[in-house]
């Protein structure tokens, strides 16, 4: 009986180990100004996937130029397949890059929960802790470059967080949405939706039952968004950025009844 004990637990311990859960990752950040700059507010960024042991998974973003910047980048650079002083070899694949940012904004990426192979998307990894990293540098010196790390949870349960805000990143949102659970009844002829990131920069996505109308109100009761939709859709993303920051109510509505959530626009 032992031994059926132990082979059956070594079983359920390899699946948990190496499922591996689709969905995807929305991170959502506010640089926060640094000075004195290169010239005006000129600033290198990067951001990354890796493993809570350190090992490189996927670039999301990378805004640097050549030149005198290409050393500005160490840790990203070194993780990712360059060196510390030339970041140009550095595995860019599936990353939003630019040239050298002139300013400190918000920024948001999304992640796949794959990996990649060389020059193109990879597979799934497996679930696990994994850690979203992000490195900037605002002049030359090393006391001019940041390196922070927000750890989560790629599995088949939800991961929402607002880490607080610190002296480089602000605003921040992080949220793993599993694409097989939802947290909808689907027995319920009621409109349902879950909603992330939130607070946001204005984009937010949403998982959808049962709803025919999407509605935004601001905290007087005024509709300031309106959208009509097909009941078999599931998904959806809407775009609120031209709305100034500050608290919202997003309503989903059906002939059976209404819901609402509140969520928070901070750009």
């Amino acid at each position: 009986m032992k031994k059926i004990f132990t082979t059956v637990f070594t079983i359920c311990l390899s699946v948990g180990l190496f499922a591996q859960t689709a969905g995807t990752l929305t991170f959502t950040f506010t640089q926060v100004a640094h000075s004195p700059c290169y010239q005006s507010n000129y600033n290198v960024l990067a951001a990354w996937i890796e493993t809570s042991s350190g090992t490189f998974v996927k670039t999301k973003l990378r805004y640097c130029c050549g030149g005198n910047t290409l050393d500005h980048l160490p840790t990203w650079s070194v993780n990712a397949g360059g060196t510390s002083s030339n970041s140009s070899a550095a595995n860019k694949t599936d990353a939003t890059t630019g040239s050298t940012l002139h300013g400190f904004g918000t920024k948001t990426f999304t992640w796949d929960g794959k990996n990649v192979n060389g020059t193109s998307n990879g597979t799934l990894v497996a679930d696990g802790t994994y850690k979203v990293a992000i490195q900037e540098t605002w002049n030359h010196g090393g006391g001019n470059t940041v390196t922070t790390y927000y750890t989560f949870t790629k599995g088949p349960a939800a991961d929402h967080q607002t880490p607080a805000t610190d002296a480089n990143f602000s605003t921040i949102s992080l949220d793993w949405v599993p694409a097989t659970t939802t947290g909808i009844d689907e027995e319920s002829e009621n409109p349902q939706f879950n909603i992330y990131p939130n607070p946001s920069n204005g984009i937010f996505n949403l998982e959808l039952f049962n709803v025919n109308t999407i509605k935004v109100l601001n905290t007087l009761g005024s509709v300031v968004y309106q959208e009509k939709i097909n009941t078999n859709e599931t998904k959806s993303t809407i775009d609120l950025s031209n709305l100034a920051n500050g608290i919202y109510f997003i309503a989903v509505l059906n002939d059976k009844g209404t819901l609402n959530k509140k969520v928070i626009i901070s750009k």
